[in-house]
């Protein structure tokens, strides 16, 4: 039996995705058993993502600046990639093909669960529409509920007059676009099509 600091601090761990109790238990044993190296440092970078990391008001992914280093980046290309979650468009990011600027839903379409139009983000993706942007392309996964969604949004966007694409081939049916490679990133984003 552990003492109660460990099990809370292995329970809070073990809530994390992809992680379990005993991966938790492992990662627990790692940062107690040194310290200064491991616990203290991980410590402080948690206290500063909690004081320091905010939503963007303009895109919504994750910064310590607002707006974001990407939102203020004046050579972005005049497009929009509008993505379902952070982790979303840090994949793109990553890939590095792409030079627009993105907005985040912060969820997908599921009458299921409940998850409506109002729910998301879509009232300020219109809102950052203007004459200067020529392109959205709709970076949302290939399922039902990414799908619905993605019908919702062109409907929605079809009186702009934006061009309005959707990512193509190299995204599997089913797929979560935080998990994909760069190179299938790469193919998707090249071959987009109109939607």
């Amino acid at each position: 039996m552990s003492a109660p600091a460990i099990e809370r601090l292995t329970q809070i761990i073990a809530r994390l995705p992809g992680l379990g109790p005993r991966s938790a238990r492992r990662i627990v044993l790692r940062l107690l058993s040194d310290r200064e190296h491991r616990l203290v440092p991980l410590i402080a970078a948690l206290k500063d993502a909690a004081e320091q990391v905010r939503a963007c008001s303009t895109c919504f992914t994750l910064d310590t600046s607002d707006p974001c280093t990407i939102c203020a980046d004046a050579s972005r290309e005049p497009m929009i990639c509008v993505v379902e979650s952070v982790a979303d468009l840090w994949a793109l990011e990553r890939a590095g093909i792409y030079r627009g600027r993105y907005h985040v839903l912060g969820g997908l379409l599921s009458p299921i669960t409940g998850r409506g139009p109002e729910t998301l983000r879509i009232a300020p993706l219109l809102a950052r529409l203007d004459d200067r942007v020529r392109e959205i392309i709709l970076a949302l996964p290939s399922t039902v509920e990414g799908q619905a969604s993605a019908h919702y949004l062109m409907d929605r966007l079809k009186t702009t007059g934006i061009r309005v694409t959707q990512l193509a081939q190299g995204v599997p049916v089913g797929g979560a676009i935080e998990i994909l490679d760069d190179g299938t990133l790469a193919l998707a984003l090249a071959a987009r099509r109109d939607a």
